[in-house]
């Protein structure tokens, strides 16, 4: 190994370093701005796919909304299990502390994210419980996902090279004859 090796591969990882900080910045910005148009398409149209294209049309992919789907959560721990305790004393379990069973638990949560309420029926009497503690929120924090088309990437890859994407995408990137 050579001075010369050590400075070409060291330039080398500060550029790219560089680079990978910019398209970073560039993803995270762009992904922000994308999920908040996801979010307003789907509310207003119920969409939760869409095309991904290049400025002359190609489809290079999908991006499809994930995610968000409402599960019955408990936020409330000790309401929830004073009343459990109380409306199913069968499903109390006494030792220095006591609690629920932790069965019991996930079935209820299970029936209140089918109802899609804080709401559970007792089978023995019929009567319709209102759930404290519990609500219905998202699981997991709504994003979305990108499926390159057969070929997406390389159709990307090849427009990139090409120069037509680097105003649109990294316009800090761009020879500044490029720059509108």
């Amino acid at each position: 190994m050579t001075a010369a090796d050590i400075k070409a591969a060291t330039t080398r990882e500060a550029v790219l370093k560089a680079l990978l900080d910019e398209v970073k910045a560039a993803y995270e910005e762009a992904r922000a701005e994308v999920q908040y148009h996801l979010d307003a398409a789907q509310e207003a149209t119920g969409a939760r796919q869409f095309a991904a294209a290049l400025p002359d049309g190609t489809k290079v992919g999908t991006i499809s909304l994930t995610g968000g789907e409402p599960a019955a959560q408990i936020v409330d721990e000790e309401a929830f299990t004073v009343w459990a305790r109380t409306a199913f004393p069968a499903e109390r379990v006494t030792r220095i502390v006591k609690e629920v069973r932790a069965a019991f638990v996930e079935r209820l949560l299970g029936e209140m994210t089918a109802a899609g309420v804080p709401q559970v029926v007792d089978p023995a009497s019929g009567e319709v419980h209102e759930v404290p503690g519990v609500e219905i929120r998202p699981t997991r924090k709504r994003s979305h996902s990108v499926r390159f088309a057969k070929g997406g990437k390389e159709l990307v890859g090849q427009a990139w090279q090409s120069g037509v994407l680097t105003p649109l995408a990294l316009p800090a990137l761009a020879p500044a004859s490029d720059v509108a």
